[in-house]
């Protein structure tokens, strides 16, 4: 299982690779939002911002997240971990349900080419 520290890190080299990435996705982290992480197997939630293009983790809170983001994510630590890592898809585990993300339907559209 993954601990914080790594899920973490996985929030973090996600932040970089959205801000080194040019054309439609770069223009789809443009976003300025609110965000939330929800680690389901740690009841851990990362909370925070999507703006400039990078993820800016504000607080790391016990349980589900204290307050509805405009961008929300849930999944367990190694699915953050494997889909930074690139060894699991995205869309397949959102279609499974293996990860769940809950956004308007406009960012959810922005969203779908940086995932």
């Amino acid at each position: 299982m993954a601990t914080i520290t790594e899920c973490r890190a996985a929030l973090d080299r996600l932040s970089d690779d959205l801000a080194g990435s040019d054309g439609g996705v770069r223009g789809a982290a443009g976003l300025d939002r609110t965000l939330s992480c929800h680690l389901t197997d740690l009841d851990t939630t990362f909370t925070g911002r999507l703006t400039d293009g990078r993820i800016h983790v504000e607080e790391t809170v016990p349980g589900p997240p204290p307050a509805k983001a405009q961008i929300r994510l849930a999944m367990t630590g190694d699915d953050l971990v494997a889909m930074v890592d690139g060894t699991l898809n995205f869309a397949k585990a959102w279609a499974s349900g293996r990860v769940r993300l809950e956004a308007g339907l406009r960012d959810l559209l922005r969203l779908r080419s940086a995932l």
